[in-house]
């Protein structure tokens, strides 16, 4: 399991504008993460098309993202988060200050 924290850039909302983002890229019919179960306010646990596991979402203390990517397979859990990290960069990397990731 890896957990990763994302720290924003000038207190912006980034949980909210990541699942904003990615229910936008699901409806136009493109997209590889997909929401699984239903979503809440407090979470939301996203799977991906190819990789088997999932990414745990929770908006954290002062704006901060908490994010724990977990598979069975660990050849799949770091294709998970490389895919992961990729689609941070590609649509908030501007807005974003850091990414710690801690191995467990």
């Amino acid at each position: 399991m890896k957990v990763l924290q994302i720290v924003p850039r000038n207190r912006t909302r980034l949980y909210g504008a990541m699942i904003k983002k990615q229910a936008e890229i699901r409806r136009s019919g493109r997209g590889t993460f997909s929401r699984a179960g239903s979503g809440t306010r407090n979470g939301a646990r996203w799977t991906h098309v190819r990789y088997k596991g999932s990414i745990d979402l929770k908006p954290g203390a002062a704006d901060v993202l908490n994010a724990r990517i977990k598979s069975s397979d660990h050849g799949d859990e770091a294709r998970l988060l490389s895919s992961f990290l990729g689609w941070l960069d590609r649509h908030f990397g501007e807005q974003i200050s850091s990414v710690n990731i801690q191995y467990q």
